[in-house]
């Protein structure tokens, strides 16, 4: 692992949209920053690492650094991880598995196939992540937020 000055390194985007790092160590191309915690914890514990997965940079905190390249850092986590918020489960087929949900997200309207139990997973106390029948998840950030129809609608599945 190289050692960097948390202060000391600037991210820029190249001529094809991807990342680069210049430090007093070099310039690394195709780099990419990835959240230890994504969830419970977005904003803590990133590192940035280069193309093989080498870490080169780690930041404790994302303000670390200066807002310019928090700026690209968001930018790019952005546009890879995608996880719409479920905001309310408005009908399920059946409470059966596998079973076709329509819910609301912070991404709009849509339906997925839930194909099991297993496929809902508790985080902590009150978040949790729903896997579809494609792989994409959806978070459930306060299941106290949900509405009384669509907690009873979690309730019968977990």
């Amino acid at each position: 692992m190289a050692e960097f000055d948390h202060l000391r390194f600037t991210l820029s985007r190249n001529a094809f949209g991807h990342l680069s790092l210049e430090s007093d160590q070099g310039t690394f191309t195709d780099v990419v920053p990835v959240r230890a915690f994504p969830i419970s914890d977005p904003d803590q514990s990133i590192a940035i690492v280069d193309r093989e997965g080498h870490e080169l940079v780690w930041l404790d905190q994302l303000n670390q650094t200066s807002a310019e390249n928090q700026a690209l850092i968001n930018e790019e986590l952005a546009a890879r991880e995608f996880m719409p918020v479920l905001t309310k489960i408005n009908d399920v087929s059946t409470f059966a598995t596998p079973s076709t949900w329509q819910v609301e997200t912070s991404r709009g309207a849509t339906q997925f196939i839930l194909r099991g139990e297993d496929d809902i997973r508790r985080i902590n106390k009150t978040m949790f992540l729903v896997s579809d029948n494609h792989g994409v998840q959806y978070l459930i950030q306060d299941i106290q937020s949900l509405d009384k129809h669509s907690r009873r609608l979690l309730d019968r599945f977990l």
